[in-house]
């Protein structure tokens, strides 16, 4: 049994692929001021659109819709059909405070009051 396909139809079916792969992701990479829709995730990388993102390198920050889930140090790994992967050095998740450079108890007070002196 031969399984060929015609050129037009293989070309409308990767096309209805790419469509459905950017209509269901929320995700976004930032760049500059630059945004690029994130076709697939994984644990160590992404891919986006190849001809719509340049080469992309360097600290991204990954956005999903408008919350703003890690900023990323990436580099290019490899080509795949229309699809430009990328390969994450690091990947620092979000934090919407500085972190705390000393323990605070979970039973700590929230706010000190201060003592009237003007009773004594």
């Amino acid at each position: 049994m031969t399984t060929y396909v015609p050129k037009a139809v293989q070309d409308a079916l990767d096309a209805a692929r790419m469509q459905g792969l950017k209509s269901k992701s929320r995700l976004r990479v930032s760049v500059e001021d630059q945004i690029f829709p994130v076709l697939r995730m994984w644990k160590d990388g992404f891919s986006v659109e190849a001809e719509t993102a340049p080469q992309l390198r360097g600290l991204v920050d990954l956005y999903d819709g408008a919350r703003h889930l890690s900023q990323c140090l990436i580099v290019a790994s490899d080509l795949e059909g229309d699809e430009m992967c990328y390969e994450f050095k690091r990947a620092t998740p979000a934090a919407e405070s500085a972190p705390l450079d000393f323990y605070r108890a979970p039973d700590a007070p929230v706010a000190l009051l201060a003592q009237d002196d003007s009773r004594l």
